[in-house]
């Protein structure tokens, strides 16, 4: 029986879905749970996967081994044809460990986790994925940011002076023979992106995608994160960096894009909120674990926060009496920032294709 290429992979809610493409052995459970997650967007997922299977040439049946630590990535590299990786690092000690590795591919496109240098003087290929799911969440941002900007949830099917008058505005025309008719419905508080400032916390894959679509609307983009961006990088983006209390104190727009670890629980705490600009919009499409539910609230029922739009819950689902639910200037989605489902798979085909070919040459 001929020997399966062997992929290690860094373990995700998302890499699994290479367990079901590639690997015969996959347990019809995991099988079925995939069907049914992508079964709204892509409801021919399985064959989807045959095909996408059967496509390769030199990947085909593949055993697979999954990490979580760097010690599990190196214990399994000893007879590993392609690694896979997302946040785990990848240099000497990992290509000691890997004599028959011919190619590292990073999940995603930032390559700062991977030793270029060593993996290239070891002829290891090391590719790389701009992932469409993370620029669909990008874009879910700049959508939650604009709705508030625009008061458009508050204003969506308010197009006559009834429904005006019954959401509370005062519509009344202009006298047409001198002015125009602009905003007959009387509404204030419409802002524009141009010229306001954008606060990122996290400058990681998304946040990136989010502060270039922000900048095609000239906001002035500004971030923190633990470890600072190099200096290129700043500049090709075009951001400046701040500390989290500067960056608070002057943001217009304020954009956590952080993971759910506990680190980062609750950083934007009711401290926090006290030294936030009166009036910040919030905007969250990563976790909501990174803010204290009841500074929020808080914030909103004082005027701190001038606008909210959360995408993923503290809890999912949400509940019929989320007290969030009662401001108008709040938006809450189910979820939904890397919506479709073929954003993944398509980040797959890319992925799976680009190995194929690798370990072929």
């Amino acid at each position: 029986m001929p020997r399966r290429t062997h992929l290690v992979i860094e373990n995700d809610v998302f890499t699994r879905v290479l367990e079901i493409i590639l690997d015969p052995t996959c347990p019809q459970e995991k099988i079925d749970a995939f069907a049914d997650f992508f079964a709204h967007d892509a409801p021919n997922f399985l064959d989807f996967a045959k095909n996408l299977r059967n496509t390769c040439k030199n990947l085909g049946e593949c055993q697979m081994t999954y990490v979580d630590s760097q010690e599990e990535l190196q214990a399994a590299l000893k007879d590993a044809d392609a690694a896979i990786i997302e946040s785990l690092s990848f240099g000497g000690a990992e290509i000691a460990c890997a004599p028959r590795l011919r190619a590292v591919q990073k999940y995603g496109y930032i390559t700062k986790n991977i030793d270029l240098i060593a993996c290239s003087n070891a002829q290891i290929k090391v590719l790389t994925l701009r992932r469409r799911a993370n620029i669909a969440c990008a874009e879910q941002a700049m959508m939650m940011i604009l709705a508030l900007a625009k008061r458009l949830p508050e204003l969506n099917g308010l197009t006559t002076v009834k429904r005006l008058e019954n959401a509370g505005f005062k519509p009344r025309a202009f006298d047409k023979r001198y002015t125009p008719s602009g905003n007959w419905a009387r509404v204030g508080g419409i802002t524009c992106l141009y010229g306001s400032v954008i606060g990122i916390i996290g400058m990681g894959e998304i946040g990136q995608e989010i502060a270039k679509r922000a900048r095609a609307f000239d906001m002035q983009v500004i971030y923190t994160q633990r470890t600072r961006l190099d200096p290129q990088t700043e500049k090709d983006l075009g951001l400046t960096f701040y500390d989290l209390d500067s960056l608070l104190a002057i943001s217009d727009w304020l954009v956590p894009q952080l993971p759910s670890s506990p680190s980062t629980e609750n950083l934007l705490d009711h401290r926090a909120f006290l030294k936030m600009k009166k009036g910040v919009r919030l905007v969250n499409v990563s976790r909501a674990q990174c803010m204290d539910r009841s500074a929020v609230i808080a914030a909103l029922q004082t005027g701190v926060l001038g606008g909210f739009a959360l995408d993923t819950l503290w809890s999912e689902p949400g509940s019929d009496d989320d007290e969030l639910l009662s401001f108008p200037n709040v938006i809450l989605t189910p979820h939904m920032a890397g919506s479709p489902r073929w954003n993944g798979l398509n980040d797959f085909v890319e992925l799976i294709e680009g190995l194929d070919n690798e370990l072929g040459t």
